[in-house]
């Protein structure tokens, strides 16, 4: 393992090459600022949302990569003070998606900062976060010798057919899609780097209902207190040092963990799909956007017997799907 971190280490500095600073505002930085980073293309009717959201819960800095977006996502992000951003044209894929940029910029910026990983579509919920900012979370996981934290990821749905409720930029896209899956989930273990490996909720019983197995994991470990050894192996997955990776007891038990609210399944998933069919740039020949696709096109309803409408991070609690531990 120690080589293999090694081997991504070096991977990561090389690809450096493949980005160009647009705008750099990492000096504001402040030594106890909580950061976050994010890889984009063709995003901007999702970003004011996005950033609201993040700024309310206390975010200090953001770090965006920019992969050739032509819709003005870089435009926009440019505009934004508490921003920095780089922009790059080179393969997604071969950035081994987009892991090499993100450990490069972390290994630079982000060293002994609690940092927050996450895509544009997903919305981090923690324990009290309707009452304490995140650097409240992070300063009680400081406090207990934590360096990662863990999250289930619940993709949310409308009631009836995504095209049907139509997303507008600058809305919260849980307005109209409300809903997620309150169990149909399925865990096991990864022996290689000993996390928990999760599958099922929406996407596994509509648009993977003959291969289960072939379903997105939805485990994720998106908030780390970074250190420039670290890397991330295979999206937020998984991290290495493999230590990084116990962010459960044995089967998904009590320590505190959290979760990200998946705004995936709206209106935009279908060109988001095509896009992506065409370049050809994601996991598996983009078999996941064909597989979106090919279902789509049917307009399938989401809403089932194990669907629950939206409340708050307590409901998520009592469901079992994520947990406050013993930070009270």
């Amino acid at each position: 393992m120690r080589l293999r971190r090694k081997r991504r280490l070096m991977r990561c500095v090389r690809r450096r090459r493949d980005l160009r600073v647009v705008q750099n505002n990492t000096r504001r930085i402040r030594p106890r600022d909580v950061l976050l980073m994010s890889v984009v293309r063709n995003e901007k009717i999702r970003l004011s949302y996005f950033l609201e959201y993040y700024r309310r819960l206390g975010i200090g800095h953001f770090l965006f990569i920019d992969n050739d977006s032509s819709d003005g996502t870089l435009e926009f992000l440019k505009d934004q003070p508490d921003v920095s951003v780089w922009y790059s044209n080179s393969s997604y894929r071969r950035a081994t998606f987009g892991v090499d940029w993100t450990n490069y910029l972390l290994r630079k910026y982000a060293h002994n900062h609690w940092v927050l990983t996450v895509d544009p579509d997903e919305f981090f919920v923690y324990p009290f976060c309707d009452t304490r900012p995140v650097d409240a979370l992070t300063d009680w996981l400081d406090s207990t010798g934590v360096r990662s934290f863990g999250t289930m990821l619940l993709d949310m749905y409308p009631e009836g057919p995504i095209q049907d409720a139509p997303y507008h930029e600058g809305q919260d896209p849980f307005e109209i899609a409300p809903w997620f899956d309150s169990g149909n989930y399925m865990i096991t273990r990864n022996p290689a780097y000993g996390n928990l490996w999760i599958q099922g909720g929406p996407r596994a019983r509509v648009f993977f209902t003959e291969h289960p197995e072939k379903a997105p994991a939805l485990n994720k470990i998106p908030l780390v207190k970074w250190d420039r050894r670290y890397v991330y192996v295979s999206s937020t997955h998984a991290l290495l040092p493999r230590g990084l990776n116990q962010v459960y007891d044995e089967w998904g038990g009590e320590k505190t963990s959290g979760a990200l609210l998946h705004a995936k399944l709206i209106d935009t998933l279908g060109d988001k799909a095509r896009e992506e069919l065409v370049r050809g740039q994601h996991y598996r020949a983009s078999g996941e956007y064909k597989a979106y696709l090919e279902q789509l096109e049917k307009k399938p309803v989401f809403w089932c017997k194990w669907s629950e409408r939206y409340i708050n991070w307590r409901q998520l609690e009592i469901l079992g799907l994520m947990s406050k531990g013993n930070w009270a």
